[in-house]
């Protein structure tokens, strides 16, 4: 078989090439665990002595270097933007710079006739808020990430969806009932949104679950539960029933936890 040195071809009966560098890497070694040599993995691979070589050490390639940016025309006057920015942060509202302002400032005080607007605009776009973060002036993008303890909270949804029933497109009502901890849910399908079914749908999943949530449950869709809305407070007043439901449910949770 005729080999060309110029591109990754292989030998009769290897089979295809990895596409993808780390397939590449993982099929080097795991021919090398059959006792191929260095010499025939290269020749199976089309590739060199280092690459086998770092497919041995490990089973990742190395993270591709990352180049240095390159220069633009705006990186002598940088340092005037930078101040002037800097500057903003105590000058009066209606005294601060916009980018066409220091645009202008650059043509005029600094000769700075090789750059456009569009390049002060899209440095003044990312320099001005780096600006004020260093300034303690900013607001830095954060997360409050949620936490729950164990068996404590759980989050139920009640609302339609569409089923295919018998050939036919059908409406049914889908109530979910999910642990915000461990993610466990349980679901079951009615016929109508009731508060039969509402019920129901409590009763079977506290049976899955084998117990009531100790904390909190948080409804995404309470109609079911709701006798009526009071007015602009929007206040919600709950159904007899659905409250003599919860105190069931706490019962139960006292006398059998």
């Amino acid at each position: 078989m005729l080999r060309d040195h110029g591109c990754a071809l292989h030998d009769e009966g290897a089979g295809v090439l990895p596409k993808s560098k780390v397939d590449l890497y993982a099929a080097i070694r795991r021919d090398a665990r059959t006792g191929m040599s260095v010499r025939a993995l290269k020749r199976k691979y089309g590739v060199g002595y280092e690459t086998v070589q770092r497919a041995l050490a490990s089973s990742l390639p190395e993270p591709r270097k990352k180049m240095r940016p390159r220069g633009t025309r705006l990186d002598p006057y940088k340092p005037v933007i930078d101040a002037i920015l800097t500057a903003d942060l105590t000058a009066p509202r209606k005294q601060r710079h916009t980018v066409k302002r220091i645009y202008d400032r650059l043509l005029d005080e600094h000769d700075a006739v090789d750059i456009s607007y569009q390049m002060v605009r899209g440095y003044v776009a990312d320099r001005r808020q780096e600006i004020r973060l260093q300034a303690g002036k900013g607001v830095v993008d954060a997360f409050v990430p949620q936490t729950h303890k164990p068996g404590a909270e759980a989050e139920v949804d009640f609302g339609d969806v569409t089923v295919k029933l018998a050939g036919e497109l059908v409406t049914c009502y889908l109530f979910a009932f999910r642990l915000s901890y461990s993610g466990k849910a349980v679901h079951r399908i009615f016929a109508s949104a009731g508060q039969e079914a509402f019920f129901e749908g409590h009763v079977h999943a506290l049976n899955v679950l084998g117990g009531v949530p100790t904390g909190r449950v948080r409804y995404d869709n309470l109609r079911a539960a709701v006798a009526q809305v009071l007015g602009l407070s929007r206040r919600r007043v709950e159904a007899e029933r659905w409250t003599a439901f919860l105190l069931l449910i706490n019962i139960c949770a006292i006398v059998d936890p």
